[in-house]
C-alpha cells in the first residue's frame, strides 16, 4: 500500500538544467520547475538558450541557476575566504550574479515567460546556507534583480540556513529546497559530497527520501530522523539514473496524494 500524506499545497518537483550533462529534454517533461544554468560553472550560451527554450514549451517554470565562476572545478570550489577579505571582491560577485540571472531571464522572454526564481549552485549554494557574508552577497544579488524586473522573484535554498532566514527578513519569497538524492547530516545539511553517504544512487531510496521530505522529515546519514519542511524538491541533472528517479518520485507523489505544481505562492 502507498503512504498517504495530508496534502496542504502542491509539492514542486526541481531540477538543476543546462550543465551540458543528462537528458534534459527528458526531465522538463517530468519537473515543474528548471534551474538553469548560467554558463558560469556549465552550459550557457545555446545550450542554456535550447534548455530555456524547451522549458517554456514544457510549461515548466524559468530559474536562473548562478555560481562562483569556475567552470573547471564544476562550481564546488567555495571562494568564501576571499570574499570574507576583500569587500571589492564581494561587489564584483554580486554584480556578476546579477548578470547572470539576467541571462536567464531575458532568454525566457524571447518565448514569452518570464523568471521564476534563483537558486545559486554548488559551492555558493552550500556557502549562503551556512555563512552571512555569502548569504547576503546572494540577497543583495537576488534583490538587485527584482528591482530590475520591478517585480519579485523567489529565492530557493535549505530551510533554516542563513540564506533563508536572511531573504525572508529583506522580503525577497524563499522555497524552502529538499533534495532527494543527497543525504543529510543530523543538523539539517546536507553531507559535504567527499564523504560516505553524501549521494544517493538507489532509486528506491531516492522514492523513499522524497515522500519523507514531502512529509515533513528526513533520515540523516547517521540514521536519525529530522524534521524538515519543504516546498520543493531536487532532483540533480548531473545525478545518475536522474530522469528514471524523476519519474518515479513523481509517480510516487501523485500516487500518495500530491499534486506536484509549482507553489501557489511563487511569483
Amino acid at each position: 500500500m502507498p503512504r498517504s500524506y495530508p496534502v496542504a499545497v502542491p509539492m514542486d518537483l526541481n531540477a538543476d538544467l543546462g550543465e551540458g550533462v543528462g537528458d534534459d529534454e527528458a526531465l522538463l517533461a517530468l519537473v515543474t520547475s528548471a534551474n538553469v544554468a548560467t554558463g558560469a560553472h556549465a552550459g550557457g550560451g545555446a545550450v542554456l538558450a535550447r534548455t530555456v527554450r524547451a522549458a517554456v514549451a514544457h510549461g515548466v517554470r524559468v530559474g536562473a541557476h548562478p555560481s562562483y565562476r569556475d567552470r573547471q572545478g564544476f562550481g564546488r570550489r567555495s571562494q568564501l575566504e576571499r570574499l570574507r577579505d576583500d569587500a571589492a571582491a564581494g561587489q564584483a560577485l554580486v554584480a556578476d550574479l546579477v548578470e547572470q540571472v539576467l541571462l536567464v531571464h531575458a532568454a525566457a522572454l524571447r518565448h514569452g515567460a518570464g523568471l521564476s526564481h534563483v537558486k545559486a549552485h554548488g559551492a555558493l549554494y552550500n556557502d549562503a546556507v551556512a555563512d552571512e557574508v555569502a548569504a547576503r552577497l546572494v540577497a543583495d544579488a537576488a534583490l538587485r534583480v527584482c528591482e530590475r524586473l520591478g517585480r519579485a522573484i523567489s529565492v530557493t535554498t535549505q530551510p533554516g540556513g542563513a540564506l533563508a532566514e536572511l531573504a525572508s527578513r529583506v522580503g525577497l519569497p524563499v522555497l524552502a529546497e529538499g533534495f532527494v538524492d543527497r543525504g543529510y547530516l543530523p543538523g539539517g545539511v546536507l553531507q559535504p559530497r567527499d564523504r560516505p553517504g553524501a549521494v544517493l544512487d538507489d532509486v528506491p531510496a531516492m522514492v523513499a527520501q522524497a515522500l519523507d521530505l514531502a512529509a515533513g522529515e528526513v533520515a540523516t546519514v547517521t540514521g536519525a530522523r529530522i524534521g524538515l519542511r519543504v516546498d520543493t524538491l531536487c532532483v540533480h541533472g548531473d545525478t545518475p539514473d536522474a530522469v528514471l528517479a524523476a519519474r518515479a518520485v513523481r509517480s510516487a507523489l501523485l500516487e500518495a496524494g500530491w499534486q506536484v505544481a509549482a507553489p501557489v505562492r511563487w511569483p
